[in-house]
C-alpha cells in the first residue's frame, strides 16, 4: 500500500456561492462542486513588492505546487486563497502566514481592486472575484517561509524586467528564488508557458501598479 499524494486543497472546503455582482445568493457549497459547476466565489490575491538588497524593485511570484487542483507548476499572485463560507476579509488574510509565512497582522496591505477572473477548462470551471492587495516588504528572500505543500517556490523578478516580459517583447525572465525546506537563493529563468495564462494582461497590469506604488503615487488601481 502507497501513502497517498499530499493535497494542496480540500475538495470538501465550503465556499459561499455569489452572484456575478459579489452578493451572496445565500448558497454554501464545497470547492469541489463549485469549480465544477462554475459558480461565481470569492477569492484573495496579495502580491509583494519591494527592493532588493542592491535596492532594485521587484514584484515576488509563487510557483504552485504540483499538487494543485488547477494550474500546478505554474507561476501565479504571491499569495492567493479562497474565502471559506462566512469569512471576513481579515480571517481570509490566515493565507498569508499559510503560504509564505508572515503574520498578517503585522502587515499593511494596498488595496488595488477587485478582479473579475473566468477559467473554463472542463472538468474546471472557476468564476472568480479576486479581492486584490499589495504589500511593500523588502525583506531578503530568507525571511520568507514558502509553504511545503502549497508552494514548489517563492519567486523574486527584477520589476524592472516584467513590463517588456508580459507584453511578449522578451521570451524569457531572470529571478531569484527559495524552495520550501531550503532557504539558499538559487537562479531561475521564467518562460512565458509557466505563468498562469489571462486575457486581461493580469501580470502586466500588476507590475505598473506595482512600479507606481513604489515610486509615491498616492492613487493606484487595477
Amino acid at each position: 500500500m502507497t501513502d497517498a499524494k499530499p493535497q494542496a486543497q480540500d475538495p470538501g472546503e465550503p465556499f459561499d456561492v455569489l452572484f456575478a455582482n459579489g452578493v451572496p445568493t445565500g448558497i454554501v457549497k464545497s470547492r469541489g462542486a463549485v469549480h465544477r459547476d462554475g459558480d461565481w466565489h470569492r477569492a484573495l490575491h496579495v502580491w509583494v513588492a519591494g527592493r532588493d538588497e542592491a535596492g532594485e524593485p521587484f514584484l515576488m511570484f509563487q510557483r504552485r505546487s504540483s499538487a494543485k487542483d488547477s494550474w500546478p507548476d505554474h507561476y501565479d499572485t504571491t499569495v492567493g486563497g479562497h474565502f471559506r463560507a462566512g469569512e471576513t476579509l481579515r480571517e481570509t488574510l490566515r493565507e498569508i502566514e499559510e503560504e509564505i509565512g508572515l503574520p498578517a497582522a503585522a502587515l499593511t496591505l494596498r488595496p488595488l481592486g477587485t478582479r473579475i477572473s473566468i477559467t473554463e477548462s472542463p472538468p474546471l470551471v472557476d468564476h472568480e472575484l479576486q479581492e486584490v492587495f499589495l504589500l511593500l516588504d523588502d525583506r531578503p528572500l530568507t525571511g520568507y517561509q514558502p509553504h511545503p505543500i502549497e508552494l514548489s517556490a517563492l519567486v523574486r523578478f527584477p520589476l524592472r524586467d516584467l513590463p517588456a516580459f508580459f507584453s511578449g517583447e522578451t521570451a524569457q525572465i531572470a529571478g531569484e528564488a527559495v524552495v520550501p525546506g531550503n532557504s539558499v537563493p538559487r537562479a531561475v529563468t521564467a518562460t512565458h508557458a509557466e505563468f498562469i495564462p489571462s486575457v486581461d494582461r493580469y501580470g502586466l497590469r500588476i507590475a505598473i501598479a506595482a512600479q507606481n506604488v513604489l515610486r509615491g503615487d498616492r492613487y493606484v488601481a487595477l
